[in-house]
C-alpha cells in the first residue's frame, strides 16, 4: 500500500480565522528552498522545548519524536510572526509507519 502525501495541496484556512491576519499576504508568499510554505494555517507553531539546534542543523520534535530539518528547508527571511514554525508533510504508510518531510522551518528566538 502506498503512502498518502498531497505534495500539490493548496493553503488551507477552512474557517477563516487567519483571513483578518494582518501577517497573510507574507505567510502566503514565505518560502524555503523547497518551495513554498503555503500559509500560516499549514504551518504549525512549536515551543522552544520542540525545537534545538544539534551538530549545526535544526532538529523538531513533532508526534513526540526528532526529525532533522533538510537545510535547504529553512527560510533564510526574517520571521515576521516572531513564533517558530514548521510545515511538515506526514505520509503514514501501513508497513514503515510515520514519514515526515520538512518542507518549511523557520526558528524564532529562544528565550
Amino acid at each position: 500500500m502506498q503512502g498518502l502525501a498531497l505534495p500539490g495541496a493548496a493553503a488551507r484556512d477552512l474557517d477563516g480565522r487567519y483571513a483578518a491576519s494582518p501577517l497573510k499576504g507574507w505567510f502566503e508568499k514565505l518560502r524555503s528552498r523547497k518551495g513554498p510554505c503555503c500559509s500560516d494555517a499549514d504551518g504549525t507553531a512549536l515551543s522552544d522545548i520542540d525545537w534545538e539546534m544539534k551538530d549545526g542543523r535544526y532538529r523538531v520534535r513533532i508526534e513526540g519524536l526528532w526529525w532533522a530539518v533538510p537545510e535547504d528547508a529553512v527560510v533564510t527571511e526574517p520571521n515576521r510572526a516572531g513564533r517558530t514554525m514548521v510545515w511538515p508533510v506526514y505520509y503514514r504508510e501501513l508497513n514503515t509507519g510515520l514519514r515526515i518531510d520538512i518542507r518549511c522551518f523557520m526558528p524564532g528566538s529562544m528565550t
